[in-house]
């Protein structure tokens, strides 16, 4: 009887030894399968183009037809060219990747800005394209990218890839998730594209984008995207070192109280204006608007000096301009009188030199006559015959150095005839208007100067002066040149 309980007693306990032994097997086998995915989400890579290309969907096409050979050739014909063709990218990339991310898009469209603008945040096409995007505005004003006498949100590298990808999640849902199509109808527009699916459906022909009698333009604009994507993806078969673009933010976004003008903030931070605007291109003037906050994204190893008490920024800035556009009645005495402050100044600050104003003409008025508001304009010295600049910087009693630095001169270049050289110390106010860029534009059908005008933001006397024109009759087909406002 012993025996027999004995026997049963061992019987039980092997029984529940089995039973719980399940459960340390079933962490065990938790832990492996939490241990799998730490290793995953903690792959090291290597610069953004191994991420793209691990993280990519449709990297295992490898079909490439004649002309995306030859646009693959092209970009292998100077593999230094093709370099700095893809480090323009490098303020922007990695925010383009982790929104397309987000929005649970292919990351591979991160190669779109290549083919639309080389990343450039200041591009304009000849038919008023706007931004890394190229936004049109039309399509930008749908998508929230706004425009003031400020701003210009096209430009903006980051509102415009926030606009650019709600537009692709609308076109791969309008095209059932195919990125050709999808890709074609962003270069074409969604309403062209079905019309030439539905030629094809009627024929009881394939829709895929191969099938389609498209134009040019957009047979094209495919084979482009294949052929950058087939060197990223395979760089090493085709020699090509990519540039080192860290997987991660170079930049940071910040808040700064009030109005800030872009050339302070960039002698305060140390780097050059360029980089400023490139980073915050939205900001069409000297300054940011004139609001409670602006909004600026640096480099981010130069946040910390925002940080520091010492920070000039650190308080409200209180600039306190407006922008004021004449209408009928309006005269330099009322204005002043308006606003709080002097002729002389509003005259000074927008380089009138007549009295009389011309409407719809934008004005910068300061608010009030109090000493910090009477700036003066960066006066312009135009450089002739025999001129140097040690002569220049005496004439207008500068330091040498800093009229070098504020015109990005190398000391040793010798002077041009007709050179424009800017003079000013710190508290001078910045001139107006932007850098400009002169762009050929293509007149279309039904085109006159107040559409071209106002597509480009430029006024219609700028046109006809720096085309010369003695009438306001333009020609389809005709070239004219446009100074547009970049930095």
């Amino acid at each position: 009887m012993e025996r027999q309980l004995l026997i049963c007693l061992i019987f039980i306990f092997a029984l529940s030894s089995c039973q719980t032994s399940g459960t340390p097997t079933s962490s065990i086998e938790q832990k492996i399968e939490i241990s799998e995915k730490s290793i995953e989400t903690e792959i090291q890579y290597t610069n953004i183009w191994d991420y793209i290309v691990k993280n990519s969907d449709t990297h295992k096409e490898t079909y490439l037809d004649d002309v995306t050979l030859e646009f693959i050739n092209k970009h292998l014909k100077n593999k230094d060219n093709f370099d700095e063709y893809l480090s323009n990218s490098y303020f922007f990339i990695y925010y383009v990747v982790q929104e397309l991310e987000a929005a649970n898009l292919p990351v591979e469209l991160a190669l779109i800005p290549f083919i639309e603008s080389n990343y450039d945040p200041f591009s304009i096409s000849p038919s008023g394209a706007v931004g890394l995007w190229q936004f049109m505005p039309k399509t930008g004003r749908f998508y929230n990218l706004e425009k003031s006498w400020w701003n210009e949100d096209r430009h903006d590298p980051y509102r415009s890839t926030h606009a650019a990808i709600g537009y692709f999640k609308y076109l791969f849902d309008r095209f059932d998730n195919e990125i050709y199509l999808a890709l074609a109808a962003y270069n074409a527009g969604p309403t062209y594209l079905d019309r030439q699916i539905h030629k094809n459906k009627r024929k009881n022909l394939s829709t895929d984008f191969w099938s389609l009698n498209l134009n040019d333009q957009v047979t094209n604009y495919i084979p482009k995207y294949i052929a950058i994507r087939e060197i990223i993806f395979n760089s090493e078969k085709y020699g090509v070192k990519l540039p080192e673009i860290p997987v991660e933010s170079v930049v940071k976004k910040i808040e700064i109280p009030g109005q800030v003008e872009i050339l302070n903030l960039s002698e305060y931070l140390d780097i050059k204006p360029e980089l400023i605007y490139k980073l915050n291109a939205g900001y069409t003037k000297w300054a940011s608007a004139p609001k409670d906050k602006s909004v600026f994204y640096v480099p981010i190893e130069k946040t910390y000096l925002l940080d520091s008490p010492d920070s000039p920024f650190e308080n409200v800035n209180q600039i306190n301009w407006i922008s004021h556009k004449v209408v009928s009645g309006d005269n330099l005495w009322n204005l002043a009188e308006k606003y709080d402050t002097e002729i002389q100044i509003i005259k000074k600050i927008n380089y009138l030199e007549k009295d009389l104003l011309s409407i719809d003409d934008t004005l910068l008025i300061p608010l009030s006559s109090m000493q910090s508001n009477n700036f003066i304009p960066y006066e312009m010295h135009i450089v002739s015959e025999g001129d140097t600049l040690w002569d220049i910087a005496e004439k207008y009693n500068i330091e040498l150095a800093y009229l070098i630095k504020i015109n990005s001169l190398d000391k040793n270049a010798y002077l041009q005839l007709g050179q424009q050289l800017t003079i000013g110390n710190k508290n001078i106010h910045r001139n107006i208007e932007s850098k400009k860029r002169t762009i050929l534009y293509s007149v279309k059908q039904g085109d006159n100067l107040y559409k071209i005008s106002d597509l480009f933001a430029v006024s219609i006397e700028s046109i006809k002066e720096i085309n010369e024109f003695q009438s306001n009759q333009l020609m389809p087909g005709q070239i004219i040149k446009i100074a547009i406002k970049a930095f």
